[in-house]
């Protein structure tokens, strides 16, 4: 069983899909892993370093292609659209494509996927339980996310974030807010408060409250019913525009009185919702930031633009693209470990298992036999109604 991991084709993506590290485990399990020459460099990891953990260098692309049972990538067509449609003619019936997929984003590219024959897992779509939790491809970016939004927000912010009693005088923490506590919300309170920030956080699901605590923060309660606000799989269910109205008529004196707001509200497969108005923004103090990793999505700040800092009143507005890849050595051991984890739950016996009454399996497979099988991608926009 060959697992194949080409270089990625996306702009500015610095990830690669395994590092030499894993190697090992996966042959352990039964594959043979060969690397697209200089796949791994601009994540820190040379051609050397796969060799000596018993990797083999494909000399090109092509060849990689065609004669690898699986490949293996970060990004795979839907994912990365323009530059993804020149592998489609390299894939083969029966072979098997595993990276994030953005399935529920563009169905279309599973669309197309089918057409090609091939089995394709989308390792966003991984189901929030116990046995899958070393394989939560979205977990691991975004906790590299989260870290990283503090440090733009910092170094863009015309303050320091801790408290400093000098001779000079006391310097005051910057306040910083927090709208979204997942993951990456989290990490960005952890990581502004190891900062020295004085750190408040909201989530619409109030069962996240004990968490923002725990890590220092002040949880912002809005008198709003939110009902139902969380699903099956742990992540905040969307709202009706009513109650993102009422949502941000409570949250503006709160982000008024903050210096900086980063915002993580997604949304898989929609729009992010628009927490922060151009009013809002209007009343925050000159030199305050916003960043917005919901850029990708549309944004949660109604001025934000994707890959672009923008400033407005005197507040700055960062849109970064593809954070994780910014912090590509780690971002690349975490994706990895998660990647290396699902292939060996899904080869057995140098053959890759096709059991749709495991979980994991089931809900990750988007296409067979030429069919998206996936219900929720069947479900969207562009997606075919049948077989």
């Amino acid at each position: 069983m060959i697992v194949g991991v080409p270089k990625e084709t996306y702009p500015g993506e610095r990830r690669v899909a395994c590092i030499p590290a894993v190697i090992p485990s996966l042959v352990k399990g039964g594959m043979e892993v060969r690397i697209e020459r200089g796949a791994g460099d601009a994540a820190g990891y040379p051609d050397a370093a796969y060799a000596e953990k018993g990797g083999v260098i494909a000399p090109s692309r092509e060849r990689l292609f065609e004669e690898a049972h699986i490949i293996a990538q970060v990004r795979t067509l839907g994912a990365n659209p323009d530059r993804g449609a020149a592998d489609l003619p390299l894939m083969r019936r029966g072979q098997c494509i595993v990276g994030i997929a953005e399935a529920l984003a563009n169905p279309g590219a599973v669309r197309d996927l089918a057409a090609r024959q091939v089995r394709a897992w989308a390792m966003e779509l991984m189901p929030r339980i116990t046995r899958a939790q070393s394989m939560d491809v979205l977990s691991s970016m975004g906790t590299v996310m989260g870290y990283k939004a503090v440090l733009l927000a910092a170094e863009a912010l015309p303050k320091m974030f801790p408290m400093l009693m000098t001779a000079a005088g006391t310097v005051t923490p910057a306040k910083v807010l927090v709208l979204g506590a997942g993951v990456a919300g989290l990490q960005a309170i952890s990581m502004a408060r190891r900062l020295g920030a004085a750190v408040e956080a909201y989530d619409v699901r109030p069962a996240v409250k004990e968490q923002v605590l725990s890590l220092g923060a002040r949880f912002v309660e809005l008198p709003l019913e939110t009902g139902d606000a969380e699903d099956a799989g742990g992540y905040a269910k969307a709202q009706d525009e009513a109650f993102y109205r009422r949502q941000r008529d409570l949250l503006t004196k709160v982000v008024a009185a903050s210096d900086v707001v980063i915002t993580t509200a997604t949304v898989p497969g929609r729009t992010a919702p628009v927490l922060i108005t151009a009013d809002m923004v209007a009343g925050m103090t000159p030199g305050s930031v916003i960043v917005d990793l919901a850029a990708e999505r549309g944004g949660n700040c109604e001025l934000t633009k994707a890959h672009e800092t923008v400033t407005a009143h005197g507040v700055a507005i960062l849109g970064p693209d593809n954070l994780a890849s910014t912090v590509p050595y780690h971002a690349s051991q975490m994706y990895s470990k998660n990647l290396s984890t699902f292939l060996l739950h899904l080869v057995k016996d140098g053959e890759v298992t096709m059991n749709m009454d495991d979980e994991i399996t089931k809900a990750t497979l988007l296409t067979r036999d030429g069919d998206v099988v996936h219900p929720a991608v069947r479900a969207m926009p562009g997606a075919p109604a049948d077989g």
